[in-house]
């Protein structure tokens, strides 16, 4: 039989190898071919990752960097922190050699030991300047690795073993470090959706992962995300899931994510009842699929071309972070993965988690969009006070469309997105953009409400909007912490402050983060007891019916008693099915089957 051809990359494609040069030292060592240089060409690395709004700094990883031409080596000059010119001529093909350490189990950078490898292009391969719209060639070379480890990435094929190492060709310098690899030893397996070839990689499972589950569970969320768009816009996905002792987090990508999970939040083979970690990762697997649509494609207006020398301002990330944050438990639900009454007891903590953010009332979620470059990933004892999260915030807002849509009786948040979709023809969008839509299907004045829930600071109307869309509403009683407006964490026997929130208890106390609370010294009658206190959910058996008392507190090795004046007990809210038909229009299931 003749063997089928194999596309030949072009002459001008710009080439990087890629091998794991020392997986002890935990240092990959890079190949990159100029075949036609500019003279004095420049390249650089980016500072930051596309998806994740802080400049990380890629170069301070770089190292050994070396430049040839003409087989002579040629000097290659920093210029600032990420980028070098090189002493070259013209039209000669140039060869830089370089290592990159890499040590960070992220989403987001690069990680290389002995038992796995796995990169972003952003945190490994140069940028060539003036050259970005080449086709970039990858080669993932199998030195260095053990003969039993395999390679995973969504980048289109060229020339690959059996094993995923081989040549990999980019249409773009975006496309190439927008496809992250994995290396190691992993389970695999796939599905198709839609006519579209996905893959699901595993890294880390142990022997009781039931993948079998997983794979059926995530087909079904690709299902439901084309649904419910009405198309697939890519023509292949790569899942590449880190299953890890302690983490959790996923980066999407254009046909591509990196996911990270807890080991135990995995499916586990004959268990029928999972664990709740595991809705979890599935919602963080609905999440990053939604993104294939609204934030890869779909795209801020501010980011229709990356900058990758700095940072990219934008105050919509309350709609392509907030929005995608809404959508990913509803798909859920929509897919029948989750019942109504979970996902209502997650909605329920979503709200729970804003309202218990002072800042919510100083930053709104378009200011915090703008600052996620310097406050959202910078977080910090004060963040609570001064800032909202447009993830938590803005799914909220998009709660409070949808619910005003629906019972508008004119369309609904689903109809909205679509029609964003073919307004700005799958690219990128501006806030007018939403606002018109809105505007277009349910009036000038929701529009307008629009508009203040992004721009002010004032609570959103979520109980009333809720309860007519049959959703039962209770308030629970909540923890002694959050009674006092206080975060902590609580292990071995000892209770640290993390966070003292704004015109709380506690700090009108003068409790501060990083406060170690010893014990409580409280006076009945005439007597004055003092007790060790080792979880704050316990001080009530030492309070009685008290409502003052003295906190012991060590600060800075210092010994200090604060009194306490104990507030009204709060409530929580507590979500829980009313309507059943009003809820199943909303929630479903109601999927049908894309393929």
């Amino acid at each position: 039989m003749a063997r089928a051809a194999v596309p030949r990359p072009p002459a001008a494609a710009l080439r990087y190898e890629v091998r794991a040069h020392d997986r002890h030292a935990h240092l990959w060592q890079i190949t990159l071919t100029i075949p036609k240089p500019q003279a004095r060409q420049r390249v650089s690395l980016p500072v930051w990752i596309p998806g994740s709004y802080l400049v990380r700094e890629f170069a301070r990883h770089l190292q050994q960097l070396q430049a040839q031409q003409n087989g002579a080596p040629i000097q290659a000059s920093p210029l600032d922190k990420c980028t070098w010119e090189l002493d070259c001529r013209s039209g000669k093909p140039v060869t830089l050699r370089y290592a990159v350490y890499a040590f960070d189990a992220s989403v987001r950078t690069a990680w290389l030991d002995t038992q796995r490898g796995f990169f972003n292009g952003t945190s490994l391969l140069l940028r060539v300047h003036g050259q970005e719209a080449q086709p970039h060639q990858l080669t993932l070379s199998p030195q260095g690795v053990p003969a039993r480890w395999q390679a995973a990435t969504a980048l289109p094929p060229q020339r690959v073993d059996a094993r995923g190492f081989g040549r990999y060709l980019a249409a773009d310098y975006d496309e190439l470090v927008d496809s992250p690899v994995e290396l190691g030893e992993f389970w695999s397996g796939s599905f198709t959706v839609a006519g579209v070839p996905h893959r699901l990689v595993v890294t880390g499972a142990p022997a009781s992962f039931d993948g079998a589950r997983l794979l059926a569970d995530t087909q079904a969320i690709c299902a439901a995300e084309i649904y419910f768009w009405g198309h697939a816009p890519h023509d292949r996905y790569v899942f590449l899931l880190n299953a890890v002792h302690d983490g959790y987090g996923g980066l999407e990508h254009r046909h591509s994510t990196a996911l990270i999970c807890q080991r135990e939040d995995l499916p586990q083979l004959d268990l029928p009842v999972q664990c709740s970690g595991y809705t979890t990762l599935l919602g963080l697997i609905s999440h990053e699929y939604f993104h294939t649509w609204n934030v890869k494609r779909l795209r801020p207006a501010e980011l229709a071309r990356y900058d990758y020398t700095r940072e990219n301002y934008t105050e919509l990330l309350w709609f392509f972070e907030g929005f995608t944050n809404y959508y990913d438990d509803l798909l859920l639900c929509r897919a029948g993965l989750i019942d109504h009454a979970t996902y209502l007891n997650l909605l329920a903590k979503a709200i729970q988690s804003v309202l218990q953010t002072p800042g919510r009332q100083l930053q709104s979620v378009a200011q915090a969009s703008f600052d996620a470059w310097v406050k959202y990933y910078r977080q910090e004892e004060n963040t609570p006070n001064a800032t909202v999260s447009y993830y938590a915030k803005g799914s909220l807002v998009a709660l409070c469309l949808d619910l005003r849509l629906r019972q508008s009786g004119k369309c609904t948040l689903d109809d909205v997105m679509r029609a964003l979709w073919q307004r700005c023809a799958g690219g990128p969008l501006t806030e007018l953009d939403v606002l018109t839509v809105v505007r277009d299907h349910a009036g000038a004045a929701l529009a307008r409400q629009l508009r203040e829930w992004i721009h002010g600071h004032e609570d959103l109307p979520l109980q009333k909007l809720l309860q007519r869309q049959g959703v039962k509403i209770a308030h629970d009683p909540v923890s002694m912490a959050v009674r006092l407006g206080l975060r902590v964490n609580e292990s071995q026997n000892r209770i640290r402050i993390t966070h003292v929130l704004r015109g709380s208890a506690a700090e009108a106390a003068g409790l501060a983060p990083q406060d170690e609370w010893l014990g409580v010294r409280v006076k009945h009658g005439r007597t004055r007891q003092g007790w060790r206190l080792t979880k704050l959910d316990t001080l009530p058996l030492y309070l009685g019916r008290a409502t003052r008392f003295d906190a012991l507190v060590a600060r800075n090795q210092q010994l200090l008693t604060l009194p306490v004046k104990l507030p009204p007990a709060p409530t929580r809210i507590a979500l829980a099915p009313a309507d059943t038909a009003r809820l199943s229009a909303w929630l479903g299931p109601h999927q049908k089957d894309p393929a």
